[in-house]
This record gives structure tokens, C-alpha cells and sequence, in this order.
């Protein structure tokens, strides 16, 4: 399924749908961050997704980043709350989500990279090989907050 997003653009579709999910800065060793190039869209991102009835938005990012790239991590901090209702992704099946994303900080804990059906790359990338990669304005934000190291979390 293919997908657009807009952000603050008049032309965007009236969402249809608020999705609550969340994301995760998963980092390395060496301070780098994992970034999966998606099929959908074929822009970098983080890792994540929305969230199951039943589950608490921790366990939706670690079953997440397990399904997306094949990591087991453990949550350590939080980045952020991303609820800019400029942001709207409009979904090739006619759904149009204003998303409610938590942006969390995680470490790897087990598991070995693994392309889903989601992704077409897995890669930790240095910070300053950010710029250089096709990444939509809201994943750029969520990864300007954490690489300020943040005393409080983002809250918009």
C-alpha cells in the first residue's frame, strides 16, 4: 500500500482517522541511529507503528522495531509527543490519518537486522549522514530533538 504525507499543505485530505503510534530512536554502540528506507513511500524513517488494543505504547514500539527490522530493544527514554495536526498521511486504500506519534529512545537488546516487508534498507547512519538522505520534515524533527539531547521531551 502506497502512502503520501503532507504537512501544512492546503491541499491535504481531511483526515478520516487518528491513529496513536509510536517510534524509536534505536541507537548503536557507536552513537548511530537505525533508519529503515520504506516501501511505501521510499523515504527514511524510524522504526514503528501504530498501537494494538491491549498493549502499552512501550510494548507497540519493541513489537514494532522486532516486526520492522528484526531487534529486540528495551525503551530508555522518550523523545517526544508528535501530534501536529498539519501532518496528515493519506494511505493508497483511501484512509487519511492525522497521527499521534510518541517518540521514544531505545537500545538493541538481541535479535540480528532484518528486512520486513516494510523496508527496503535497514542501516545505522552516523548523524552527519542525516542530511544526505531523503527523510520527510516530521521524522527530521523527531531526530533534531533527540541529537539535542534534551532535558525534557518535545511536547507538540
Amino acid at each position: 500500500m502506497a502512502r503520501t504525507e503532507y504537512y501544512d499543505d492546503p491541499n491535504a485530505p481531511r483526515p478520516t482517522h487518528l491513529v496513536v503510534a509510536a517510534s524509536a530512536v534505536v541507537t548503536d554502540a557507536a552513537g548511530r541511529i537505525l533508519l529503515q528506507r520504506r516501501t511505501d513511500d521510499g523515504l527514511y524513517a524510524l522504526p514503528g507503528g501504530a498501537m494494538d488494543f491491549g498493549e502499552s505504547l512501550p510494548a507497540a514500539v519493541v513489537r514494532e522495531v522486532l516486526e520492522e527490522t528484526g531487534l529486540e530493544v528495551e525503551v530508555t527514554g522518550l523523545v517526544g509527543t508528535y501530534t501536529d495536526p498539519r501532518h496528515v498521511i493519506a494511505y493508497s486504500d483511501g484512509e487519511v490519518r492525522q497521527q499521534f506519534n510518541v517518540c521514544f529512545t531505545a537500545r538493541v537488546t538481541g535479535g540480528a537486522l532484518r528486512i520486513s516487508s516494510e523496508s527496503t534498507v535497514l542501516r545505522f547512519v552516523s548523524p552527519a549522514e542525516l542530511d544526505e538522505l531523503p527523510i520527510h520534515h516530521t521524522q527530521r524533527l523527531r531526530l533534531q530533538h533527540f541529537l539535542e539531547r534534551r532535558t525534557t521531551p518535545y511536547l507538540g
